[in-house]
């Protein structure tokens, strides 16, 4: 997922902000995303790809930003990663705000950072639907493609069009069955495979846009018959 430089304002230092603990050996999913707000889809999904592929621990990766989507009134980063906290509430997922530490740009900057200091750690690149769809818009897509294999998770929706899309249709080859999900972890990339079983129509897009439009009607002058 595309990110932003995180602002200079924003203090960038403490736990929230380093890669969590680990160990070779481990199977890791990685989640990235604005998360704002954070929402019950996030979470539905990260507990179903943790279930299937057999995952130890989801690392959410509250980035600073993306380009690739409107951003104006992005809450800022400390704020969306106490928030995420506030919603995960599960041992096994972990909220971070590493891609600011690791000075990573962009998906494949972040992948290949954490390759190089987590070694032997065997991560999956979780995604849902919709950002399969917009995959082949990513900065260097086929070379995350070949770093990590990636689960995409169904929503409600954007599935059937996401897996005819550009990006499915450049890696079908390297598409498992979904069978075969929980070997996922252990295999060779380019490796991919469609997890079905969430069907939410929630998004961090639709909520923003929800709130924009309160905060306009919040503040247009009130007429009074009279």
């Amino acid at each position: 997922m595309p990110a932003t430089a995180v602002p200079r304002s924003e203090t960038i230092s403490g736990p929230a902000y380093r890669i969590p603990p680990h160990a070779a050996g481990m199977r890791v999913g990685l989640f990235g995303g604005t998360f704002d707000p954070p929402h019950a889809a996030h979470l539905a999904a990260c507990l179903l790809a943790m279930k299937r592929l057999r995952l130890d621990q989801v690392w959410w990766l509250v980035t600073p930003g993306n380009p690739l989507k409107d951003t104006r009134g992005l809450a800022p980063l400390a704020d969306r990663i106490a928030a995420a906290r506030a919603l995960a509430r599960h041992p096994r997922i972990v909220v971070t705000g590493l891609e600011a530490m690791l000075h990573a740009a962009y998906t494949h900057q972040t992948v290949r950072r954490l390759a190089a200091r987590c070694p032997g750690v065997r991560f999956v690149w979780i995604m849902g639907a919709d950002n399969l769809r917009s995959f082949h818009r990513w900065r260097r897509w086929r070379t995350i493609a070949a770093m990590v294999p990636i689960a995409v998770v169904d929503r409600a929706g954007p599935s059937l069009h996401a897996a005819a899309g550009p990006a499915a249709h450049a890696l079908a080859a390297a598409r498992l069955p979904e069978t075969a999900a929980a070997a996922l972890p252990g295999r060779a990339p380019p490796a991919w495979v469609l997890l079905h079983g969430l069907k939410s129509p929630l998004s961090s897009t639709a909520l923003r846009a929800t709130r924009r439009s309160h905060a306009r009607r919040v503040k247009e002058p009130q007429t009074v018959a009279g």
